[in-house]
């Protein structure tokens, strides 16, 4: 656990004595160990850092209605509380989110970025409302099925049910007022006027079955993103799991070239 200003944080360091630090940042209604299939690959190569987002897994759940830039300096601060100068940030939807924010107000904190399944604005506020109107009401178990399919593709979860219940379980056991407060951070944020600014080396990488934040939405990061590229794979909305050995060579790639 790291107290940070505003919250505290529940993290993992493995510290492989790498010259460099990868940190990993969770999609809504997971936490740290959505990255576990990325941990032995990655290991060989850097120092790895994951933490759980505010009001989800084991961190502190703050009340009130969060924001991108209260989970950015969330990130700040961890790396500060650690002395850690920069990383390589990898995010994954509302942890692209995040990304994003710390790309155009923190670069000096980051040698690259990689941003998962993820847009410069993701969904509506009339949707957003309703989620939260509706995990509020009946909990996040009315609304689990719905996230397997945004999720998961059908084939994923025909021949990996364990796995997918895993991840589902960890879905349902997320504090209602935590997942709440970050569709709030997620329903409130919009970076199409200034991701522009990112100057980070940046990968973008994108689902073709991802109906949540598409291959268009990543499209339009890469044309706004200066020194950015694409990569696709066969995957829903978890990529990271889905196509786990595929991205994390996507990521070894792109950051040691």
């Amino acid at each position: 656990m790291a107290k940070v200003k505003n919250t505290t944080l529940n993290y993992v360091f493995d510290d492989f004595k790498k010259e460099e630090t990868i940190l990993f940042s969770n999609s809504l209604g997971t936490d740290l160990t959505m990255w576990d299939k990325q941990i032995e690959l990655l290991g060989q190569e850097f120092n790895i850092l994951r933490y759980d987002t505010r009001g989800h897994g084991k961190s502190e759940v703050p009340a009130g209605e969060y924001s991108i830039e209260m989970l950015g300096n969330d990130v700040l601060d961890l790396l500060d509380s650690l002395k850690i100068e920069k990383v390589n940030f990898c995010g994954l939807s509302i942890g692209g989110l995040t990304g994003q924010w710390l790309g155009i107000h923190a670069p000096e904190r980051l040698n690259k970025l990689i941003l998962c399944n993820t847009a410069v604005k993701i969904g509506n506020k009339e949707g957003w409302n309703t989620r939260i109107e509706t995990v509020q009401k009946n909990g996040l178990d009315s609304i689990v099925s719905g996230t397997q399919e945004r999720w998961f593709t059908s084939e994923f979860v025909a021949e990996n049910k364990a796995e997918v219940d895993a991840v589902l379980v960890t879905f349902v056991q997320t504090p209602v007022t935590g997942y709440s407060s970050c569709c709030a951070a997620v329903r409130d944020a919009d970076f199409t006027d200034e991701v522009s600014k990112i100057s980070s080396p940046t990968l973008i990488i994108s689902g073709t079955e991802d109906l949540v934040t598409t291959v268009k939405d990543s499209e339009f990061l890469m044309e706004r993103i200066p020194n950015s590229l694409l990569a696709a794979l066969k995957t829903a909305h978890i990529s990271n799991i889905e196509k786990a050995d595929d991205f994390t060579k996507l990521l070894i790639e792109f950051i040691k070239n």
